[in-house]
């Protein structure tokens, strides 16, 4: 038997040399070169056959990714609104060409909206026609064999001692075997395998459209806030209790999952030497939660990457901190303070910075109302020589730097002002006995003395604070199983070829058994000339070969190829169609 052979003929193997046998390889749509016919229909006709093209749907995509680039880089007005503002302000002129781009509300404006439409537009047309297409292939046989197999990209023949009938049967079962849809017709068997390829061509654009959907739905109704909580307090998914909230366009905040929870304790432990010395290894808070106004207690573990999921909603551990607790009291010793204050970290060892209002009931040592704002700097393991920044995230020897001030904090102005941040325009500071602006460090259990028995600030202890991110944002799943959908029906759409393979056996001039074999796929690859050979091998095992003239084993002759310039004695495969959608 000769080897797998290619037919090197001039003329290109296509639809024309082979009628149906080369035709629906794959359910892509034919282009036509010829203008559309002048008139609304004809143009409307032209422009739906450009929308549904593949260098289209390219350009839709790579329009929808360099859409997204501003809305990256740009602040959004539906994330921080007031970063917007400072923008604006700062880029009065530049601001105001933005805003007429709609670069500060990417997603929702009128030409980003248009383009994400388009892509859904032309991927549904695209998808539709080849889906019908491709049910209407699976209801069908395979077609029968060309005129001339010489013509394929894969070729061999031999002759054998048994009759047409039985090379046929055998070819038949062999294909069925090998997992081929096959069929016989005529002097000819037909079988083709791989529809898996156009199979996860298809799943890999429907799971495509079922990505975008689920992106663009979870965009318009998510809600994201953050909650900062220290221990011993609680929180509810109210909107007043968030510190900031930010949602989707079309999200209704009575969508928000009812429940509460309490910050029991917070642990953190670092790595204590070595060169990663102050990495944390366990962060994780202990909460005490319930689901709706009347849910029993349930006590959980937020870790890292390990949220508290209630119904829709998602409770993640992002943040963490210490909150001294303070007490001040006033020229008389009553108390007018005593709370735990959030501290904000400035590094990773957790240095921070924060400060304490005191804004009603404290009067001075004459007795006249005033407020206090008091700039605090926290070091949780405090070390001589490094009085600026902590040496370690633990509380190994904590020390709180205290700066009071008395006076107007401004709080009564009706500008809003953030509790990190001190107004010191309308205050005073208070003088030590040097004349000196009074600043002290104080140990937890050590008290500080107002100069003129204004009263008193006492740092009472260390709690620590945890930041929790609430997020609610449907249709996640979705996203998820279309993100993996795309991925399996692309490596399915590029591994797997579609392929056919004729198999004739006629009687020849002499009486004898002609046996031909073919194969076509539709794209350049060594797998249809390899998978005809071993084919064309078992075939020619389970039927006799004709007996030469010497009486040996009858071989295989080679199909009449065109002359070329260079022996080329291995197999080749005729080029791929056009590219697919």
């Amino acid at each position: 038997m000769s080897k797998t052979t290619p037919a090197t003929s001039d003329a290109p193997v296509g639809d024309q040399d082979l009628g149906a046998a080369g035709s629906q390889l794959s359910t892509a749509p034919t282009e036509s070169l010829s203008m559309p016919a002048l008139g609304v229909i004809g143009w409307a006709r032209w422009f739906w056959r450009q929308l549904t093209s593949m260098r289209v749907a390219l350009l839709l995509l790579l329009l929808v990714a360099l859409g997204a680039i501003p809305g990256s880089l740009i602040p959004q007005s539906g994330t921080d609104a007031t970063k917007v503002a400072d923008f604006v302000k700062n880029n009065p002129t530049l601001g105001d060409v933005y805003d007429k781009l709609g670069l500060f509300h990417v997603y929702s404006s009128v030409w980003f909206s248009a383009i994400y439409i388009l892509l859904f537009v032309s991927l549904i047309g695209c998808i539709v026609p080849r889906t019908w297409q491709f049910v209407g292939q699976l209801r069908s046989r395979p077609p029968g064999a060309p005129k001339r197999l010489t013509r394929l990209p894969a070729y061999t023949t031999w002759r054998t001692e048994a009759e047409p009938e039985q090379v046929r049967e055998a070819a038949l079962a062999l294909l069925k075997q090998k997992r081929f849809r096959a069929h016989l017709t005529g002097d000819n068997v037909a079988g083709e395998k791989g529809y898996l390829r156009e199979v996860g061509n298809l799943a890999f654009h429907i799971a495509l459209i079922v990505l975008l959907t689920a992106f663009a739905w979870g965009q318009l109704f998510k809600s994201e806030g953050n909650k900062l909580v220290v221990e011993g307090d609680g929180f509810s998914n109210t909107l007043i209790s968030y510190d900031d909230f930010k949602s989707g366009n079309l999200f209704d905040t009575d969508e928000l999952v009812p429940f509460s929870f309490t910050l029991d304790k917070f642990t953190g432990t670092y790595e204590t030497s070595g060169p990663n010395k102050g990495t944390p290894r366990l962060y994780q808070a202990a909460i005490t939660y319930s689901k709706g106004a009347y849910g029993k207690d349930h006590k959980t573990l937020v870790k890292v990457n390990e949220p508290l999921e209630i119904d829709d909603a998602k409770v993640y551990l992002t943040a963490h901190g210490y909150a001294p607790l303070i007490t001040v009291r006033d020229g008389k010793g009553n108390v007018v303070f005593h709370d735990a204050v959030a501290m904000l970290p400035l590094d990773s060892n957790v240095t921070s910075t924060g400060v304490i209002k005191v804004l009603d009931g404290y009067r001075n040592a004459k007795g006249v109302s005033e407020q206090l704002g008091i700039s605090a700097f926290f070091l949780p393991t405090y070390t001589k020589g490094s009085e600026t920044a902590s040496t370690f995230p633990a509380l190994n020897n904590p020390v709180l730097n205290l700066t009071p001030y008395h006076g107007d904090l401004g709080v009564n102005s009706g500008i809003p002002q953030s509790v990190y941040q001190l107004d010191k325009s309308h205050v005073k500071d208070f003088k030590d006995a040097k004349g000196q602006e009074l600043r002290e460090n104080l140990k937890p259990g050590q008290t500080m003395q107002l100069p003129n028995g204004a009263g008193s600030i006492t740092y009472e202890s260390t709690r620590q604070w945890a930041n929790f991110q609430v997020v609610q944002q449907p249709a996640s799943g979705w996203a998820l199983a279309g993100a993996l959908t795309a991925i399996f029906g692309l490596a399915a759409s590029l591994f797997i070829q579609r392929r056919r393979v004729w198999v004739r056996a006629v009687k020849g001039a002499d009486g004898v058994t002609v046996v031909e074999m073919a194969g076509l796929g539709r794209s350049e690859s060594a797998k249809v000339p390899e998978e005809l050979g071993e084919l064309a091998g078992v075939l020619y095992d389970r039927t006799p070969s004709a007996a030469t003239q010497s009486g040996a084993r009858g071989t295989a002759r080679q199909a009449p190829t065109d002359p070329q310039p260079n022996d080329d004695t291995e197999p080749r495969v005729a080029p791929s169609e056009g590219a697919e959608k």
